[in-house]
């Protein structure tokens, strides 16, 4: 029998913490909640979890410090609970690695959507990363290793990608020289839609071309098609 997803919930808020755990329990998920940094690398260090609902805002250590350190070692996919307006803690959460957000106060049943989303999304990029499996995936000067997440340069060096800046990427690569639009990508990688002035595709795409071009200024391979949205404009060859 296959055990129901386990969410952490990291918020220094206990009345967030136990509403939101017990609404996920009481839809099919399991939950655990922490209420700082410190309980939730003791929580983390014990058991699995398929997601992590972070709070920005946390005595001790951030939530923006945990999500970038999270991200870097792409230990677990992450929605970011933020301040109502606060669209700085939104951009920057996105651009280190958060999967999605949230901006408080929030209806429990739009978190629950987004949490499955978050995780349907996260299984067809393992599906992909599966199809590559033992193999690497070559493009312009860059070869893809889909099993350890990184880069490697003609020379060797090797990029590691966020869980975020992965999934971008092999949305692209399944799509080679496609025009694919925000809306689209939006949708591949995070299972939702865009809101009015919605900037999370373009700062994505930004942070994945600090990964990949040569010159961010002209970029060759992620190239922008105006009125379009965005294309992989090189081919793509799966080494044995």
């Amino acid at each position: 029998m296959t055990k129901a997803p386990h969410i952490l919930v990291v918020d220094d808020h206990q009345q967030i913490r136990d509403s939101v755990t017990r609404f996920l329990e009481k839809n099919g998920l399991r939950a655990t909640s922490a209420k700082d940094a410190v309980e939730m690398d003791a929580k983390l260090s014990k058991g699995h979890f398929d997601l992590m609902v972070l709070d920005v805002m946390m005595p001790g250590e951030s939530g923006l410090s945990v999500c970038q350190r999270l991200s870097a070692n792409k230990t677990i996919p992450i929605i970011m609970l933020t301040a109502l307006g606060e669209d700085t803690d939104r951009i920057v959460g996105l651009e280190i690695g958060a999967d999605d957000y949230l901006a408080k106060p929030f209806n429990p049943r739009e978190l629950l959507a987004r949490i499955k989303a978050v995780l349907r999304r996260g299984q067809q990029v393992e599906q992909m990363a599966g199809g590559f499996s033992g193999k690497k995936v070559a493009f312009a000067h860059l070869v893809l290793d889909a099993d350890k997440q990184v880069l490697i340069s003609e020379k060797g060096l090797e990029t590691s990608l966020t869980y975020a800046d992965f999934k971008l990427l092999s949305v692209l690569l399944e799509r080679p020289r496609l025009v694919l639009s925000r809306d689209e990508l939006l949708d591949l990688t995070q299972g939702r839609s865009a809101g009015p002035m919605d900037r999370t595709i373009d700062n994505q795409i930004s942070r994945l071309r600090r990964k990949v071009e040569t010159d961010v200024l002209r970029p060759k391979i992620i190239k922008t098609i105006r009125n379009g949205g965005y294309c992989l404009s090189v081919d793509v060859e799966v080494e044995d």
